[in-house]
């Protein structure tokens, strides 16, 4: 082995000799170099080898390329780097080449080779990289993407990317995104050829030698990639995706028409709602799209606010029209939510105009309306309802959705906290009845939501014995790891409410009652810091309860410790060595680690 450190020692001579020669590198920092070089080499040359050592030694191989950039900038350098830094970037291919043999499965480490030879290397020595990647990985599809992407945009090779893509597609041939960017790069290479051809013309030059096919021109083979893709992927979103690609190119106009409507013009659906009328999305896209058809001459469009806002409601009624027509030919539940959500969005857009938000409100609430009487209206929607109605100030109409909604779904908790929601806003009187009557209607383990909503509606609302009490009961129905969060309210709860001497009451109640997370700790520890005569036996009391429950993992409970001894005025800096050696017994691994680093920091910083 160390024959063979010797030697790859010595390969580099030449390259350090000139970093000398030309003043980048001063003669201790080559020595410095070597050394360093000569460590990482023994760790990647031994039997045992290991990924981490691989990706250091590159990684200390890219620091040193880039300050030798930095120092050629700097000094006005830039000769001699194909002795130097192309060196290097040899090495750094034969580590990655090694590693990516040894750990042929992660795909992290084959991207970190491309990264680096996209920065570093040439695009020939690239392509023999995704080819090797690609030779292991052609199980996922989103490697040969990538590859194809760099061919067309980076290559400029439009003939590779499609090799790539046909390739990928033999190993994937129900993959929807490989047809979407196929179908995306052949359009892209159509563009590309048309403005080649338009910037010949323009300079008067003669084209007809070259190789510029009407059809490709057009998009012919896009066309080919739709019509082969439709017929294996069978679905509407895919369909739909193809068009908002296509959308995307301004000369596809025929193959967009081709791709949403019927090639018989005798026969009233377009294609796409042809082949999927019974797709709620379908029906959602055709909808949306009247949005974005200009229904005006561009010399004709109106030119005030008013008939600007008058031409909004007219393209908005026609998406709706569409929306009750889809519902009719539709009615489910999720063709009634993509028309709710239109109505949503399109209340939420701002305008200054009273008759669109006006109208706006009236459709939304309608199509909420009628959704909710046909039984269609989805749990989450009745939420957003509700809170419509509350943002509009109509208690009463927002009570009558919010019962109607806990009668639907009795056992979600979402629903009882907007009907309760709903009594606070408008003070009813009934709020803790109701409090009482969704734990009847709700199972224990979901309830945890319902009892913190409870105990701060009581904190305003109530006095603070029906608060504590509220709180008492909430933790003998609520168990486990839920019971965790209802403690630190709790604890936050006392402080506010009864000062520090009620906190370490409530503390004192709940110490034994597992399980506990460490902000229970911390919290407490704070509220002693912050009384006037902060006493350390409660710190340390505090501290050594936090460890018993965390001190195997949370290393900075025992800096914290540590400080306190060290800096308090009534701290025992005599304890530190024994808190110290009880840490290192109790963490393990990282938690560990982290602790030596942060306490020399400290020891460090003190001196």
């Amino acid at each position: 082995m160390a024959e063979i450190i010797q030697e790859r020692i010595e390969d580099r001579v030449p390259e350090l000799e000139q970093l000398e020669r030309i003043g980048l590198f001063s003669h201790a920092e080559i020595k410095a170099i070597i050394k360093k070089a000569s460590n990482l080499e023994y760790r990647i040359q031994r039997r045992a080898l290991f990924k981490e050592d691989f990706i250091s030694y590159v990684q200390y191989e890219i620091n040193l390329l880039e300050l030798i950039q930095r120092r050629r900038t700097r000094i006005g350098y830039s000769f001699k780097k194909d002795e130097i830094e192309n060196s290097i970037v040899h090495r750094v291919q034969g580590v990655f080449r090694r590693a990516s043999a040894k750990w042929k499965d992660d795909v992290q480490l084959w991207l970190s080779y491309i990264v680096f030879c996209k920065k570093w290397a040439t695009k020939a020595q690239l392509s023999k990289v995704f080819s090797a990647m690609l030779a292991i990985h052609s199980n996922k599809p989103a490697l040969w993407i990538m590859a194809a992407k760099w061919e067309m945009e980076d290559r400029l090779s439009s003939e590779s990317a499609r090799q790539l893509f046909l390739r990928a597609l033999r190993f994937h041939p129900e993959c929807p995104k490989l047809y979407q960017e196929y179908f995306r790069m052949e359009l892209m290479h159509a563009e590309k050829l048309r403005k080649e051809k338009q910037e010949f013309e323009k300079a008067k030059m003669d084209v007809g030698n070259l190789d510029y096919p009407e059809e490709i021109l057009k998009g012919e083979l896009a066309r080919i990639i739709y019509k082969n893709s439709v017929s294996i992927m069978k679905d509407a979103e895919f369909h739909v995706s193809l068009l908002s690609v296509a959308q995307l190119f301004d000369f596809a106009t025929d193959l967009q028409k081709e791709i949403y409507d019927e090639a018989d013009t005798s026969k009233p659906l377009c294609s796409l709602q042809a082949l999927h009328t019974d797709d709620p999305l379908t029906w959602d896209y055709v909808a949306r799209r009247e949005l974005a058809m200009e229904t005006q001459p561009a010399g004709e469009q109106p030119a005030t606010k008013q008939a600007r806002a008058v031409e909004v409601g007219r393209k908005e009624e026609r998406c709706c029209a569409v929306y009750e027509e889809a519902v009719k030919t539709l009615p489910t539940e999720a063709m009634w939510k993509c028309y709710v959500n239109f109505c949503l969005e399109r209340f939420a857009k701002k305008t200054s105009s009273q008759f669109l938000r006006e109208r706006r409100l009236e459709r939304t609430m309608m199509a909420f309306r009628k959704a909710h009487e046909l039984r269609l209206l989805p749990e989450f929607q009745y939420k957003q309802w509700i809170e419509l109605l509350l943002h509009q100030d109509f208690l009463k109409e927002a009570l009558e959705v919010a019962v109607a909604g806990t009668e639907s779904f009795r056992d979600s908790v979402m629903m009882w906290q907007m009907k309760l929601q709903v009594l606070i806003d408008s003070k009813s009187p009934d709020v803790a009845g109701l409090f009482e009557e969704a734990f009847v209607h709700l199972k224990a383990q979901v309830c945890l939501p319902l009892w913190i909503s409870w105990a701060e509606w009581s904190e305003g609302a109530q006095s603070q014995e029906d608060t504590e009490a509220i709180f008492k009961k909430a933790l003998l129905a609520v168990k486990g790891a839920d019971s965790v969060t209802l403690k630190d309210k709790y604890l936050d709860w006392a402080y506010r409410s009864g000062g520090y001497k009620k906190a370490r009451a409530v503390f004192k109640s709940l110490q034994e009652s597992r399980p506990f997370s460490v902000d229970f700790f911390r919290k407490i520890i704070q509220f002693e810091k912050e009384q006037e005569s902060c006493k350390m036996a409660n710190l340390r009391e505090y501290y050594e309860r936090a460890l018993r429950e965390f001190g195997s993992v949370d290393y900075g409970l025992w800096i914290d410790y540590i400080k306190e001894e060290l800096n308090h005025p009534l701290g025992r800096p005599a304890n530190c060595g024994q808190i110290y050696w009880r840490a290192m017994k109790m963490l393990q691994g990282e938690p560990a680690e982290v602790f030596v680093a942060k306490h020399a920091m400290h020891q460090v910083g003190r001196l």
